[in-house]
């Protein structure tokens, strides 16, 4: 069914994820959400999850650090009305000693997450602009603040995406575009890391995990925010996490 809006959601992967979340989020709202990413089976459950709850959504697959698939997510999402909020939520991670870190891994890491998050940004923002409205969100890390030892193709890559961010807002923000950067600080209870570290959770005890609705809560949060009062950046971390 044809919507008046549109969300992408760039990074979708397990649907106890944070881009699933998102996308369920989202959805409740009205939008309809396209939900990006490499892996069709996890893709498809995430929109027939939506669509069982009585929300619209559709699957794209493709790399967003690719120009050609990056465009063609955002021009998935305005066939079905104007792309109203965006998501780029796309990147892994890795840990390395720096004398022992590859060159194409320090790269591929960048690809992802900065190269990545600037595609789906222009796309959308080219789009948004003519339109004067539009909400464009990233999933940062507080790698983007701090370069830890053994994490330093990831905090250059998350220290990229900030600054990218900055720019877009600082540039985009007086034509009508929310630009916001979201610095994760602390563990995701999804599937990523705890199928990676099983007993994580009870290890961090209640709540000491960031929920992933919560985090999707908090983007949706930004997304109505007036204009007279846009936040650019906010720290989201467990009431145990230390800082």
């Amino acid at each position: 069914m044809t919507q008046n809006r549109s969300a992408l959601i760039v990074g979708v992967g397990a649907s106890r994820g944070l881009g699933a979340a998102a996308a369920r989020r989202f959805a409740r709202e009205g939008l309809h959400v396209v939900v990006a990413g490499r892996t069709a089976e996890k893709l498809d459950t995430v929109v027939a999850e939506i669509c069982a709850t009585g929300g619209s959504a559709h699957a794209v697959i493709g790399d967003g650090s690719n120009e050609s698939d990056a465009k063609r997510f955002v021009a998935s999402a305005e066939e079905y009305g104007p792309l109203e909020l965006v998501l780029h939520n796309a990147g892994s991670n890795r840990r390395d000693a720096f004398l022992d870190l590859e060159t194409s891994d320090f790269e591929n890491l960048w690809r992802e997450h900065c190269l990545g998050g600037f595609l789906t940004g222009r796309e959308s923002a080219r789009h948004m602009v003519a339109r004067g409205r539009g909400t464009i969100l990233f999933t940062g890390a507080s790698g983007s603040l701090r370069g830890r030892a053994m994490f330093a193709a990831f905090a250059a890559a998350k220290a990229g995406l900030r600054a990218t961010a900055q720019s877009m807002a600082r540039e985009l923000g007086p034509k009508g575009i929310h630009v916001a950067h979201v610095v994760i600080d602390g563990g995701i209870e999804g599937d990523r890391l705890l199928s990676a570290f099983p007993g994580r959770q009870n290890e961090k005890g209640p709540d000491g995990l960031l929920s992933i609705d919560a985090i999707a809560e908090t983007y949706w949060q930004l997304h109505i925010q007036h204009r007279s009062a846009w936040t650019h950046e906010l720290e989201l971390r467990p009431w145990t996490e230390a800082f």
